[in-house]
């Protein structure tokens, strides 16, 4: 089975970036945690800034894997071409974010992706990709 996580922006500052919302741990150091916890599972990552790259690796694994996991930080409330890419390609997305979106500013309360994806999982830190890797294995 071949899942990869997609995260956007800001993602990179995770462990760094205000703790208080996002914890203390890198999400480099967590994915080691993830693919040592499921070695059966062929897990990798990709991380961009940029709303374009994002897409472009949507595009690319959109039909040979057998998920993805995207967590597009800010471009879910503001990049319709992301919705777009989702909702193109063949392979289940699960739409994973690390905070509770609902439970911040107004602006966050909306997701280009959530309609084209299989299932959201919102809220429970890092342990969001975790759920949502375990949503593939059943």
């Amino acid at each position: 089975m071949r899942i990869i996580i997609i995260n956007g922006p800001n993602i990179n500052l995770i462990g760094q970036r205000e703790p208080a919302i996002y914890g203390n741990q890198s999400f480099d150091g967590y994915f080691t945690n993830l693919q040592n916890k499921f070695p059966d599972i062929s897990l990798s990552c990709f991380q961009s800034n940029i709303e374009g790259e994002l897409i472009n690796k949507i595009q690319e694994v959109g039909f040979t894997y057998d998920g993805i996991i995207l967590n597009a930080a800010a471009y879910t409330h503001t990049s319709i071409g992301i919705g777009d890419a989702v909702k193109a390609i063949t392979t289940p997305v699960i739409e994973v974010h690390i905070s509770n979106t609902f439970a911040r500013e107004d602006f966050r309360h909306h997701s280009f992706i959530s309609a084209h994806a299989k299932g959201i999982i919102i809220g429970f830190g890092l342990d969001s990709y975790q759920l949502a890797l375990q949503s593939f294995i059943k």
